[in-house]
């Protein structure tokens, strides 16, 4: 199938614009790669220190013998559902590893915080931070150099995209992503929202939200709305970093275990297949192909700053314009909440990552030719992964079923088993990825308008500007937004308070639009995945903290956020907007932001992040 041609004029733009800083990435990359081995390369007390823990042989192994020496990054910690299922993981892939003559070791942990937990919080202005945090913690893991290979256990908002930058400063290490899979479905996203709508109108109390909520939120593994952590997996499966299908298989599944094994399988390579090193195989390309995925399945608007921090980890650079003009062809293939009633559970038992990339490349959507951790290159995610007892094995023998080996097998996906959940690109949603770009008078900003109603699409109305979320929802208690409206909440950008993500104000703005009021959220903070039926024109850059044109409204000003045409404007005459002044981001709001929950520690972060535009970065 011929490639669609915006698809190959992106990738070609992305390469020239990268040429000088991808060529300076890759000329490190393969200075690495001419390095001897670390236990070859190290001092001999290095070499000691390295080993010192190791049982004695697996300290021969890696010594003398030479075998091959994989390091784990974790990101475990039972405090969030998505990562306690990694506790084992080591132990599963360490007895794999000596049964393959190679040695294992937990080379660090990084922090991974729960977005859940911390929405609407102070602690929520430290998680767009923690992704450069877990990045840096990953390089310290990986800085000991004794490592032939990498295995990065993480599946979450910050945590995966944290994961991938700081394993591309060691681009020369075959890398393979090991997830953990969503938990079962509980309550539907679709009732969890209704509950929550009703909470905001004072409908029902605490009690009755506390049980809603836990019924949604019940056990180990991912949450199973498409918000970020799950956009990451199918982003990852599209980059061929996973072994092929395991992003959204639930924990204690009996394939689970064995995907976790062929992980550790794949990272060492094969006779006949060496596994890439992943700065060789995270190129423009790569990249797109993830864009595009992204794209295709109504994902979270989060990756619209993060992947720009990926791509450039990886020498490369990408704006938002990139994402706009894949957009415009790269049809939507999936319906998953919030972009519709399915949870990921049912996106998968409907076709999943293997169907939507399937499609893709047979449509021209994506680059074939790419390199993954696994020798069928991209084609081997179109498959489903299922275990299956060798037929020389005689169970009735074995008197413990855990003892059964079984065997890796992956089955052609073939056609979608429900079309309510994903379609063949043929037939599709929409003909486009349901992503806009916004330029106007009020900065560059991004829409998802997959799951806003198409009469919602242009909303023009006077504005009523908020400097907190807190705000807002003040007004709403206090009836004061029952109009058409457009809730401007700003000082939310990275340099302001670390862009936290203002999801509590979705309920009182739905419950807004539930009444017929035409309302729209402008804001330089994020709504990421949970984006849903309003209208919301986020990351608004440049941000008001940096000069940005939010610090220009008053109360009052009509906006027009028209998402098809692809502005966002105040319509206000020019030669006024021009001579207004930019307020100063309030003196006591920002020394409020610095202060409790850890926030002090953020301070150099926030000083130094560059736009939501330029992936919020604090490391460039």
């Amino acid at each position: 199938m011929k490639l669609n041609p915006i698809v190959v004029q992106v990738t070609e733009r992305i390469r020239q614009r990268s040429q000088p800083t991808r060529s300076t990435y890759l000329a490190q990359v393969n200075a690495a790669l001419q390095r001897p081995p670390g236990a070859q390369r190290l001092g001999c007390a290095n070499v000691a220190h390295a080993f010192a823990a190791l049982p004695a042989h697996d300290k021969l192994r890696v010594v003398a013998e030479k075998a091959p020496n994989i390091g784990i990054v974790t990101a475990f910690n039972d405090m969030l559902s998505a990562h306690a299922p990694f506790q084992h993981y080591p132990d599963l892939i360490k007895a794999e590893a000596r049964h393959l003559g190679a040695t294992v070791q937990v080379a660090g942990g990084v922090p991974a915080m729960c977005d859940g937990v911390t929405q609407g919080t102070p602690g929520m202005e430290l998680s767009l931070f923690s992704r450069d945090v877990i990045a840096m913690a990953t390089a310290v893991a990986l800085s000991h150099d004794v490592f032939a290979g990498a295995l990065m256990l993480g599946v979450c908002d910050k945590i995966v995209p944290g994961l991938l930058i700081g394993a591309l400063q060691f681009g020369h290490l075959p890398t393979v992503f090991v997830p953990a899979g969503p938990m079962t479905s509980g309550l539907s996203n679709g009732e969890k929202s209704k509950v929550r709508e009703q909470a905001a109108q004072g409908l029902v109390g605490r009690p009755e939200l506390l049980a809603a909520e836990s019924q949604a939120y019940h056990s180990a593994g991912t949450c199973t709305f498409y918000g970020t952590a799950n956009s990451n997996q199918m982003l990852l499966e599209a980059m061929g970093l996973h072994v092929p299908g395991s992003a959204f298989i639930n924990p204690g599944a009996a394939v689970r275990d064995e995907l976790t094994r062929e992980a550790l399988r794949t990272v060492l390579g094969r006779a006949d297949f060496k596994c890439p090193p992943i700065g060789l195989l995270v190129d423009e390309r790569c990249i797109v192909n993830a864009m595009v995925a992204l794209l295709a399945t109504g994902g979270s608007t989060n990756h619209l700053i993060h992947w720009v921090a990926v791509a450039r980890a990886a020498g490369m650079v990408i704006d938002w314009d990139d994402f706009s003009q894949l957009s415009d062809v790269v049809p939507l293939l999936t319906r998953v909440y919030p972009n519709g009633s399915a949870d990921v559970n049912q996106f998968q038992a409907a076709g999943g990552p293997g169907f939507v990339i399937r499609e893709l490349l047979d449509a021209g959507f994506m680059h074939p030719d790419v390199l993954t951790v696994r020798a069928g290159g991209l084609r081997e995610y179109t498959a489903v992964p299922q275990v299956q007892t060798p037929p020389s094995v005689a169970t009735a023998a074995l008197d413990d079923a855990s003892k059964i080996p079984l065997d890796l097998v992956w089955q052609a996906v073939g056609a979608s088993k429900d079309e309510a959940v994903v379609r063949p690109a043929s037939a599709p949603f929409s003909t486009s990825g349901g992503l806009k770009l916004l330029t106007g008078n009020l900065g560059r900003s991004v829409i998802k308008i997959s799951a806003v109603p198409d009469n919602r699409h242009v909303i023009e109305a006077p504005c009523r500007v908020f400097d907190s979320q807190e705000a807002l929802h003040t007004a709403f208690a206090a009836d004061e937004l029952n109009r058409d409206l457009i809730c401007v909440v700003r000082w939310q950008g990275p340099q302001a308070n670390g862009m936290p993500e203002l999801h509590k104000l979705t309920p009182p703005l739905a419950v807004l639009q539930g009444k017929g009021y035409r309302v729209a959220l402008v804001t330089d903070g994020r709504m990421s995945g949970a984006s849903g039926k309003v209208p919301a024109a986020i990351h608004v850059s440049p941000e008001a903290a940096d000069g940005g044109p939010l610090a220009k409204l008053r109360d009052g000003d009509v906006i027009r956020l028209d998402a098809p045409a692809g502005t966002l404007q105040v319509l206000v005459p020019a030669d006024e907007w021009q001579a207004r002044a930019v307020l100063p981001m309030p003196d006591a709001l920002r020394v409020a932001n610095g202060a409790g929950t850890g926030r002090e520690l953020f301070a150099n972060l926030r000083r130094n992040a560059l736009s939501a535009e330029q992936g919020a970065c604090s490391w460039l």
